[in-house]
């Protein structure tokens, strides 16, 4: 509903109503829904387990002064946020994922017959347009794939052994924390090469939603006439995101 929302008074969605043999887009249209649903819900489930955890007595021993009694005990163990933080990198993950895949559909000019020119270039087969954009998020994402892994599972044990399974989330967070930033370069990626996909199919225009984002982006990322380094661009839609 959300995508429908953003979609809403898109003129280039009714001109595809009529005449469009196409039998079914990639999943990484078709499927963006659920791919991206799934990951808002691990989003959710992890802002729950913060919230719980900030809202824990986590101190070791707990002190209960009304009934002058000390009870030593784990609520300090980091294993419910490095668990979380473990899940939340996997979303990350996914979302740069599939946004990169809808990067190459885009600038291959393969892109389900949308007759855009190959890498969005001005003057394609001498300009490179935005290629290399498409090889700066497949670093991303391979870098994300190893920044997956699950860190709470590496245990080692320390204090001569009484500490003997750690939850490693200290390393979680930091690995999120790379997760985060390279999966805002994958979208703001995916927003350059969107922008200017979307001036290729002028006069028609996207849903409302759309394009107030085209217009935000446009106002400190000029339109392309000409090659140009992509790098200056994606900075200043990563900044938009911050």
């Amino acid at each position: 509903s959300t995508l429908r929302a953003h979609l809403k008074g898109s003129t280039i969605l009714e001109s595809h109503k009529e005449d469009d043999h196409r039998v079914q887009d990639p999943y990484s249209f078709r499927c963006s829904p659920q791919v991206l649903g799934a990951a808002i819900e691990a989003i959710a489930r992890v802002t729950g387990v913060i919230s719980a955890e900030l809202s824990a007595v986590t101190d070791n021993p707990l002190v209960f002064i009304a009934d002058e009694d000390i009870v030593s005990g784990g609520n300090f163990h980091g294993m419910p946020l490095a668990i979380a933080m473990d899940e939340l990198r996997i979303a990350l993950c996914h979302i740069a994922g599939i946004a990169e895949r809808r990067i190459e559909w885009i600038l291959s000019g393969r892109c389900i017959h949308n007759d855009l020119p190959i890498f969005c270039a001005c003057d394609p087969g001498v300009e490179s347009g935005l290629m290399i954009t498409q090889y700066s998020a497949a670093a991303c994402c391979a870098e994300l794939r190893t920044l997956s892994m699950p860190a709470s599972v590496s245990n080692i044990s320390t204090s001569g052994g009484i500490e003997d399974y750690n939850s490693m989330g200290a390393t979680a967070a930091l690995m999120l924390r790379q997760s985060v930033n390279l999966c805002r370069s994958v979208i703001a990626i995916e927003l350059l090469v969107g922008c200017d996909a979307l001036d290729y199919h002028r006069p028609l225009k996207s849903g409302d939603a759309v394009e107030h984002m085209h217009a935000k982006i446009r106002e400190v990322v000029p339109e392309r006439n000409c090659d140009r380094s992509p790098s200056e661009d994606i900075l200043a839609i990563e900044q938009l995101l911050s």
